[in-house]
């Protein structure tokens, strides 16, 4: 089994990636940490072979955990699970051992997509006959296969979606939503229901003047 760390400090997130990794046959997620000190802590316990690792942490950048833990000698690879669109940051990435780059907000399908790749990758053995098989073993990591969105979503909406999802504080319902992008309340409320799925928000229903409650979608990962 391959043994994974989660670290992700959004209670919400985190408890989805533990619930994603455990789906994946031959993964089992070794801990979950919400911050820098606790991944730390983590790892001096418990020795794993990946981390997924959030790159936005309440005590520091992803990234300089990582600096610290090759510093100190820990050779985990990592796959990063961020929001964090700037390539600088994915080159340092790639040059501190981070092996895939998985995009918030993401399906299981995604997630499972770049497991099955990174365990495939793991499970190489012996010497390469030429350069056409080192090719192929590193092309594992490097050609993900497109996720499958729920039959019916198409990702330009959801990208839609997920912005004014975003750009609201307070939340939105299904009705403002659709007003917003043009789109029915009922199709805006499928996309707000996937990501409420996939661990990107939350519903909670509110009373309005007249008494009856209408649901309320907000994005948890505002900080991000």
């Amino acid at each position: 089994m391959i043994q994974v760390l989660v670290v992700e400090d959004d209670p919400v997130a985190a408890d989805a990636h533990r619930l994603y990794v455990g789906r994946v046959p031959g993964f089992t997620v070794a801990a979950v940490a919400r911050s820098r000190a606790e991944a730390v802590r983590a790892l001096d316990r418990t020795p794993v072979d990946l981390l997924l690792l959030d790159l936005y942490l309440p005590d520091g950048h992803g990234l300089q955990l990582l600096r610290s833990l090759r510093a100190a000698g820990h050779s985990a690879d990592v796959i990063a699970v961020t929001s964090a669109r700037d390539l600088a940051v994915v080159r340092e990435g790639v040059s501190l051992g981070v092996v895939q780059y998985v995009l918030k907000p993401f399906t299981f399908a995604t997630l499972r997509d770049r497991l099955v790749r990174y365990a495939e990758f793991r499970a190489a053995a012996g010497e390469a006959s030429g350069q056409d098989e080192v090719d192929r073993a590193l092309g594992v990591l490097r050609a993900p296969q497109p996720a499958r969105l729920p039959k019916g979503l198409s990702s330009p909406t959801l990208e839609a979606v997920t912005r004014a999802l975003r750009a609201a504080p307070d939340g939105v319902t299904a009705s403002v939503a659709g007003e917003e992008l043009g789109i029915s309340r009922i199709t805006a409320r499928r996309y707000l229901e996937h990501l409420v799925t996939v661990g990107r928000a939350v519903r909670s229903p509110q009373y309005g003047q007249i008494g009856r409650p209408e649901l309320y979608y907000r994005w948890v990962t505002q900080h991000r």
